[in-house]
């Protein structure tokens, strides 16, 4: 069956390969350094199958920050809303996603929001288990479920790569445990952090991911409740205000879908009772974002008005 979207999308994906050449990868994780610049892809998730995938969408990429939004919900499942926001606040930032001014400035020093690293660090530092491989095997079987792919896992080479150039990371871990923010070993916390970062999923997967937040946490496939509902909807709120790092403004302004990036070139989409979207596209703009997916999000909210403004 040719999906509704099939003819546009091609179009779509055309317009938007000439931003790669004004992108770059990113290289200050070496792992990441040898994706090519030139790709972009993406699918449309509408509840009953893929409808349509365009470019190279069977390339796997590691998850990165869009972990960020999957660990948050966890969190939240395990906790609650209180003790979780005694840890990390609500709010954008304006500076870039691995700032630690801040921490700094701020008092008390905790970060303002889950989608910056050190909120993302301190998420992490909530999640239950009793060791690493536990609560790696919980993310990673929220991964799975979410997108329906049960042979997804984690890149080893990729965390691996990760954990030796954390050291920024470090810093903003060491900075939170002198605050009291998080607790117990820095290096124990990298390791976890940078295996969940490392997570491997396609465009494919991407999408039923968004569409699972969409639909209020429901599982794509059996419509069953993976997330609570109010926990779907403060993630994709932070999703709003946080998800594309310092660009989140303007994004919401030109494209107004809930979205998550990361430095690996993927974005997930989560339009409100709609469709999930998922996109790679490795080369990156200044802020960390796929600077071709950025433009190709852009067209589809335009093209099927998609925004929820």
């Amino acid at each position: 069956m040719v999906c509704r979207y099939e003819q546009d999308l091609k179009v779509m994906i055309e317009k938007v390969k000439k931003y790669t050449a004004s992108g770059k990868v990113a290289d200050y994780i070496p792992a990441l350094a040898t994706a090519n610049q030139s790709d972009v892809a993406v699918a449309i998730f509408d509840g009953s199958a893929t409808c349509f995938s365009e470019g190279e969408h069977h390339k796997l990429f590691t998850l990165q920050s869009i972990s960020k939004v999957l660990t948050l919900a966890l969190a939240l499942m395990d906790h609650g809303e209180e003790y979780v926001f005694e840890k990390v606040g609500m709010e954008p930032t304006g500076d870039p996603f691995n700032s630690i001014a801040k921490l700094e400035s701020h008092v008390p020093s905790k970060p303002l929001n889950p989608m910056i690293n050190a909120g993302a660090l301190a998420v992490s530092s909530l999640i239950k288990g009793e060791s690493n491989e536990e609560k790696l095997n919980r993310v990673v079987h929220f991964v799975r479920e979410l997108s329906g792919n049960n042979n997804i896992s984690y890149n080893k080479g990729v965390a691996k790569s990760e954990f030796e150039t954390a050291d920024l990371n470090r810093s903003l871990a060491y900075f939170m445990k002198q605050h009291h923010v998080i607790t117990g070993d820095v290096d124990e916390l990298l390791d976890f952090y940078t295996k969940q970062c490392a997570i491997e999923v396609d465009c494919e997967d991407l999408a039923k991911i968004g569409y699972a937040l969409a639909h209020h946490g429901e599982h794509p496939d059996n419509s069953y409740s993976i997330i609570p509902t109010e926990i779907a909807r403060l993630v994709k709120t932070f999703m709003v205000t946080c998800g594309m790092y310092n660009a989140s403004g303007e994004f919401a302004i030109r494209v107004g879908i809930p979205a998550k990036s990361g430095v690996s070139g993927g974005i997930v989409g989560a339009v409100p009772g709609g469709i999930g979207i998922g996109i790679y596209g490795p080369a990156l703009d200044e802020k960390g974002n796929s600077i071709a997916g950025m433009k190709l999000l852009e067209l589809l909210s335009s093209q099927y008005h998609l925004s929820i403004f």
